[in-house]
């Protein structure tokens, strides 16, 4: 099969160190998720719970069967990975293996659901509550699985996202004032740096290299809570947890011009998405910090 024209051509090694990184992250979530199996088991014993659920689990071969096939996964394959998972949550808690899948309190839904909602809304004796968000990795620790992402697959990733936020106000012509302007973007935990352009009328990701008239530098959280609008760019700004450098009056016109994008604009999905996973964040930053979540 000959190269796509204008991209490199992939080479077995390149794509096999691509599949490690995935492999290192899987391995490094499944610890994370062996962690909270075992905080789940404390809480149900404290309660009086048995630890077992039937109901419980036939909906978390539900739900990964949903996104299973939102993703274009087999059913099968999905459900040969929650078996796993569950055998393993088997093992840690002393619970054998038959008959229906044992509890393993994973997943969302209304349960979960009503998890988050707290942790939107934190005091510092809620995160006393919620600590178990300490053993989520904060955004620096993902940096060398994210590093292996090539800069192509980020840019696609990224102007599809910015295709579907952007695409109402490209189309008004709400934004021609950055009309060829070079807007870069750091994530300076995560190690990521982008060059977005407006161009050809629409906003599009610059080749690696090409230098930026203005950047805005931040957090990956304090990003998401600006793409969220669960904070102002203002308090963000004057809090330093964002800065800008190069030309000033292009950066500030382009957050001004952001700020009045109507917000209803953005599809729904997006919008639940970007409020709930910026309200967690947030909430595991304060948990780390051992501090009161702002919000």
């Amino acid at each position: 099969m000959t190269a796509m024209r204008g991209r490199p051509p992939a080479t077995l090694a390149r794509v096999r160190t691509l599949i490690d990184g995935i492999d290192d992250a899987l391995l490094a979530l499944l610890a994370a998720r062996r962690r909270l199996v075992a905080l789940a088991a404390q809480v149900k014993r404290d309660a009086g719970q048995p630890p077992r659920d039937g109901g419980r689990e036939h909906e978390v071969y539900r739900r990964a069967r949903r996104l299973a096939r939102r993703l274009g996964v087999p059913a099968a394959s999905s459900d040969r990975l929650v078996a796993v998972l569950i055998a393993d949550a088997c093992g840690q808690q002393g619970v054998a293996v038959d008959g229906s899948p044992p509890d393993v309190d994973q997943g969302a839904g209304p349960a979960a659901d009503a998890m988050l909602a707290p942790l939107m809304h934190a005091s510092a004796s809620n995160l006393r509550r919620w600590s178990w968000l300490r053993l989520l990795p904060p955004p620096a620790r993902l940096a060398p699985f994210v590093r292996r992402v090539p800069p192509a697959w980020q840019a696609r990733l990224l102007d599809a996202a910015m295709r579907h936020v952007l695409a109402a106000p490209l189309a008004a012509g709400a934004l021609d004032a950055l009309q060829a302007r070079r807007i870069g973007i750091e994530v300076a935990d995560l190690d990521l740096r982008w060059v977005v352009v407006l161009r050809d009328g629409r906003m599009q990701v610059c080749a690696p290299g090409e230098p930026a008239q203005a950047t805005v530098r931040g957090s990956a959280t304090d990003l998401l809570l600006l793409a969220s609008r669960r904070e102002d760019a203002d308090t963000l700004f004057f809090q330093r947890r964002l800065r800008l450098t190069g030309d000033t009056e292009l950066g500030l016109t382009a957050r001004n011009l952001l700020d009045q994008l109507p917000w209803e604009d953005v599809p729904l999905g997006l919008r639940i998405a970007l409020h709930r996973g910026a309200g967690l964040a947030q909430a595991a930053r304060a948990a780390h910090h051992g501090t009161a979540d702002p919000a």
